[in-house]
C-alpha cells in the first residue's frame, strides 16, 4: 500500500469535517483543486510544503495526516 493510499482518507475526512469543498479549500490554502483531488484519491502524495499548509490549516499534526497516529495533536 502506498503512502498516498494510506493518507487519502484522512485528507478527505478532514476537509468534509471542516465543511469545505475542494474549491473552498483551494481558496483557503492556495493548493490547487486538481492537486487536492489527487491527494484525496491517493494518486499523488502531497509535497512537504502542502503537508505543512494542510496541517496548519486543520490544526492537526502532519503525523495525523500521514496516519502515523490516531490523535490529531500528537507527533510521533
Amino acid at each position: 500500500m502506498s503512502l498516498g493510499d494510506i493518507m487519502k482518507n484522512n485528507l478527505k475526512l478532514l476537509r468534509k469535517k471542516h465543511g469545505y469543498t475542494q474549491i473552498g479549500l483551494q481558496m483557503k490554502t492556495g493548493i490547487e483543486q486538481a492537486l487536492l483531488s489527487k491527494f484525496e484519491n491517493g494518486q499523488r502524495v502531497p509535497t512537504t510544503e502542502a503537508l505543512i499548509k494542510l496541517a496548519e490549516f486543520y490544526d492537526v499534526s502532519i503525523d495525523y495526516i500521514l496516519c502515523r497516529t490516531d490523535n490529531p495533536k500528537v507527533n510521533k
